[in-house]
């Protein structure tokens, strides 16, 4: 992983806890994988614990690593660097996406939360005017009881944002082509299909990876088709939703939009979305930051001791599940 990355995931804690399950190569960690003293590393490897900023594992590192058996992936994704040279050569991969969708799914919550209340635009008129209004006279489309939540995708995010939600008065849909409504039903929520999960949410949850199949999945007639004043919240990547068209439908004032990820990433200084009132905007916060990243590497701990007892990894990562995964 990138020095970076091993010095915020792996802080001397987190190295000591490593070091007690498994013989630990000596620091610091390899962000280059064909110099000498990464080839002299990788020739008595045997699980490598890998993060942010891998280089690809391609045929030329895995010749130079005879030993290897598994790779421990302290992150999300291993699109970046699990090659097709790995899984011919039948490695065990492990992710922690599962510990990475927790924060994204409280954030998510929060905002759902947030902005049934409309917190954001009441505190600033709140600020503005200095004084309370008359709170018998809020509006009866302001709160979080029976509202409806749709939530795009039963990734493993979208499966937590769900189970989140269970202790409120939600009525919650769900929309993913391949879980049946029988399987929506044990979640929690309501198959629906993705035109009525627009048109009926109060607020849509947007938690589907970005495949070739999702780009500007959400498209101009999904937003159009969304109840006036409801939101959208975004905590997947920016290109699944038409930025172009998000853009349109907020600026008229139609919804609101909570976005953790825009297309592009960082949007243009002058991009009118950042001067919305209607939109919140924050820099791809949601997932692990700051003291979560302790859970991505007791994860990855864990994973290896599992490994080392010969008790199989929980967190796999499966090749034909590939498609499918972020």
């Amino acid at each position: 992983m990138s020095a970076r990355a091993a010095a915020a995931v792996f802080a001397p804690r987190a190295l000591a806890a490593l070091a007690e399950v498994c013989d630990l190569a000596p620091p610091p960690a390899l962000d280059d994988l064909t110099t000498a003293r990464a080839r002299t590393v990788l020739a008595d490897v045997e699980v490598l614990v890998t993060g942010w900023g891998c280089p690809p594992l391609d045929a030329a590192v895995l010749a130079a690593a005879p030993r290897l058996k598994a790779v421990v992936h302290a992150a999300g994704s291993v699109r970046g660097h699990v090659t097709d040279a790995c899984w011919e050569r039948g490695l065990a991969v492990s992710s922690a996406a599962a510990a990475n969708a927790l924060p994204v799914a409280e954030y998510t919550l929060a905002m759902i939360l947030l902005h049934g209340k409309h917190v954001l635009e009441r505190a600033r008129d709140y600020r503005r005017a200095r004084e309370r209004g008359d709170w018998l006279l809020t509006p009866h489309h302001v709160g979080n009881y029976r509202r409806t939540v749709g939530i795009l995708s039963a990734s493993l995010i979208g499966r937590r944002v769900i189970e989140l939600l269970r202790p409120f008065d939600f009525e919650v849909l769900l929309h993913d082509p391949y879980v049946t409504a029988a399987q929506a039903a044990e979640l929690g929520a309501e198959r629906v299909t993705l035109p009525a999960l627009f048109a009926r949410g109060d607020l849509v949850s947007v938690h589907t990876p970005l495949l070739p199949a999702t780009r500007g999945l959400v498209d101009r007639e999904l937003l159009a088709s969304m109840r006036p004043g409801a939101t959208l919240i975004n905590t997947s990547r920016g290109a699944v939703v038409d930025q172009a068209a998000l853009t349109d439908v907020v600026r008229a004032g139609r919804i609101r939009a909570v976005l953790d990820v825009t297309d592009p990433e960082v949007l243009p200084a002058a991009h009118p979305l950042w001067d919305c009132p209607n939109a919140l905007i924050t820099p791809h916060l949601a997932g692990s930051q700051g003291n979560e990243w302790q859970r991505l590497a007791d994860t990855a701990v864990g994973e290896v001791a599992r490994w080392a007892a010969g008790e199989g990894l929980a967190h796999p990562v499966r090749r034909e599940r590939l498609a499918y995964l972020a």
